[in-house]
């Protein structure tokens, strides 16, 4: 993890964690909390793994990424189209309209984290820097660098 970018996205993924935590906790108390799961059983298998999926997500290792992916999608992807669907058709309640906000966060959350794993992925396997490449590349790059360095025209008197 050397981007922003992937710690930001680390940072989203804990903290949509423990609001997914506070919601499974008021509602399995009984505080009226304005967002509730659509299965607390199930809310809490998810919580587990995702907190798996953030280890493995920090640990740069992209079964993290596929795995928060598939089980996001799987929880959040039917309850985010049965709502956008009831909210269509008129029930147009401010419960229906938290629940698809909170989905559709649920959705397209994993989808970025999956998509940073995967350029950064590449580009860990691919590295390309300038200052280090032309001792680590080999003789044919240490050439040209040679060549390109000797077209100074110092004199010694």
């Amino acid at each position: 993890m050397r981007s922003l970018a992937s710690y930001l996205l680390l940072f989203f993924m804990i903290m949509f964690w423990i609001f997914r935590i506070i919601v499974a906790f008021t509602a399995n108390i009984g505080i009226e909390f304005g967002f509730t799961p659509m299965n607390i059983n199930m809310e809490i298998i998810l919580l587990f793994v995702t907190l798996l999926s953030i280890l493995l997500v920090a640990k740069r290792k992209l079964i993290g990424a596929i795995l928060y992916l598939v089980s996001y999608g799987m929880y959040f992807g039917v309850d985010t189209y049965n709502t956008v669907i009831n909210i269509i058709n008129g029930g147009n309640n401010l419960a229906d309209v938290t629940r698809t906000m909170t989905s559709f966060i649920g959705i397209v959350l994993p989808i970025v984290v999956f998509f940073n794993m995967l350029v950064d992925k590449n580009r860990t396997n691919h590295p390309v820097d300038k200052k280090t490449d032309w001792f680590f590349k080999g003789k044919q790059y240490d050439r040209n660098i040679d060549e390109r360095a000797d077209q100074n025209q110092y004199r010694n008197y």
